[in-house]
């Protein structure tokens, strides 16, 4: 009797275990802090490897994409090389909506916008963070893995 309780109740746990690790969302941050396109594709093509392993495997997965420094060049709306801007643009509106986010340093773009003396505009598909350091800190002090390519 004791050992069909047992056994009842470990393949109950084992269910449980297995539903809830179905349930995770697993979180990733990649850093770009190069001005580097060859950098920035490698980036965007381990975000698109991640999100379609786990949409493979029917679990959910969030990518942060961060960028500072120079890598700010890759977000900007006017350094930026367009097969790149067209990358995120595809990664973030068509192919992975919901699952991929692009967030720019506004410490960085404050001081380019001092050094360059002009205003600076980011793809539409970023979003402006106080820092991009504090973000990747933030992150990964709520979970979530980092890469750095």
């Amino acid at each position: 009797m004791f050992r069909r309780f047992a056994t009842a109740a470990l393949l109950s746990l084992a269910f449980v275990t297995s539903a809830a690790a179905a349930g995770k969302t697993h979180r990733i941050a990649i850093q770009v802090d190069q001005n580097d396109p060859k950098v920035m594709n490698l980036v965007l093509n381990n975000a698109t490897n991640v999100i379609k392993y786990y949409r493979d495997k029917i679990e959910d997965v969030d990518i942060e994409i961060v960028a500072y420094g120079p890598g700010l060049n890759m977000l900007r709306a006017d350094t930026s090389p367009q097969p790149i801007k067209e990358r995120i643009k595809r990664l973030k509106d068509d192919a992975f909506p919901g699952h991929i986010q692009f967030s720019a340093c506004n410490n960085t773009k404050q001081a380019m916008e001092k050094a360059e003396g002009h205003a600076i505009t980011v793809v539409p598909e970023a979003t402006i963070v106080p820092s991009g350091v504090v973000r990747l800190m933030e992150l990964q002090e709520q979970g979530w893995s980092y890469i750095r390519p």
